[in-house]
């Protein structure tokens, strides 16, 4: 897997990136784009939608970037961030034309795309942009070092709409444990006992409000490192993270290869050693219908302009370079994003 990360450098130059597209996009024909210039009044959109994510979450910081990139180099207008509940949300906004782009963990992407695969409408990539790292958060007091160790207790899982809320039940499965609503009372026979993890559908935002108060004892959340808001909770409370990695295994076999081994790097968490965890890819999104000019020109962005779309703070992996944001875990491009990518190839 290539990709470019925070500590080192952007391509400087369009010839490096073609030679980096080139593993990528062997033996396919090109022809020649011309530089990302501003469009005029009368062909780009008036207004255009990025779904987001939460506030204090790297979902709304890049779909901000992204947005403000958009109107800065002329490929919109005008172009604004949707705060979301998330993944699935975003979907669900960019299948019903709420949304012009969505950002969306690969797993969640994928899910949607297949139960609509027979719609006139479909849901296509732009690019792999950057790396999601599901955190498990605790509360480094409470002395809990192992998932299984949940068993019994309360945790946070997402709230409805969003990637994580996919991701957490499948870790949870993945564990060996069984997942209820704290609401419910489990069936007989339902799981062993001291297997059951009462769950509670709360954001980012509402899952640290809880993880404080002692009301969850652990909180799933998938997003970039380090996530604003984790950062703020972990300098009041102090927190610590569990390692998800041993659970690749079971959740690749159940679930497909959406799911890699990442390491959240010592220092991304003031105080707190690096630690493996399961990263899923983040796809930027749209529908099949979007014109072909606002696709082409958004791909120049994301190669060209890369350095816009990182929050300074961010530590974790980025895609921006043509031959990862190729690789979008078999959702496919639209055609005028593969058309742009060709041309990068040259």
């Amino acid at each position: 897997m290539t990709v470019t990360d925070l500590t080192g450098d952007f391509p400087p130059r369009r010839a490096a990136l073609k030679a980096g597209l080139a593993a990528g996009l062997a033996g396919l024909a090109g022809l020649t784009i011309p530089a990302l210039n501003a469009c005029t009044a009368e062909d780009n959109p008036g207004t255009v939608t990025v779904a987001g994510g939460e506030p204090g979450g790297f979902y709304l910081e890049f779909a901000t970037l992204l947005a403000q990139s958009l109107r800065r180099h002329g490929v919109a207008g005008n172009a604004t961030a949707l705060t979301t509940g998330g993944s699935l949300d975003n979907l669900e906004q960019l299948l019903t034309g709420q949304a012009t782009f969505a950002v969306a963990l690969a797993d969640a992407a994928a899910q949607t795309s297949e139960a609509h695969s027979t719609s006139d409408v479909r849901i296509t990539a732009i690019g792999r942009v950057y790396e999601n790292y599901v955190h498990c958060v605790v509360r480094k007091a409470s002395g809990i070092r192992n998932l299984t160790e949940l068993a019994g207790r309360t945790v946070a899982v997402g709230e409805p709409g969003s990637g994580t809320s996919l991701t957490t039940p499948r870790l949870i499965e993945a564990a060996g444990l069984v997942s209820v609503a704290e609401s419910e009372t489990p069936a007989a026979g339902v799981a062993a006992p001291g297997k059951t993890v009462a769950v509670l559908n709360l954001g980012l935002n509402a899952g640290l409000a809880a993880l404080r108060d002692g009301s969850v004892d652990a909180l799933f959340w998938s997003g970039g490192v380090p996530t604003a808001a984790i950062a703020a909770t972990h300098g009041d409370v102090g927190l610590g993270f569990l390692d998800l990695s041993p659970l690749l295994p079971a959740l690749r076999t159940t679930y497909g290869s959406f799911y890699d081994r990442v390491l959240i790097p010592e220092g991304a968490y003031e105080g707190i050693p690096a630690i493996w965890t399961v990263g899923v890819a983040n796809l930027l999104l749209c529908r099949s219908d979007l014109d072909d000019r606002t696709v082409t020109k958004t791909v120049e962005l994301l190669v060209d302009h890369a350095e816009e779309l990182i929050p300074r703070s961010s530590l974790g992996v980025q895609f921006l370079s043509p031959e990862s944001l190729i690789n979008t875990a078999g959702l496919p491009l639209h055609p005028a994003a593969a058309d742009a990518y060709r041309e990068l190839h040259g």
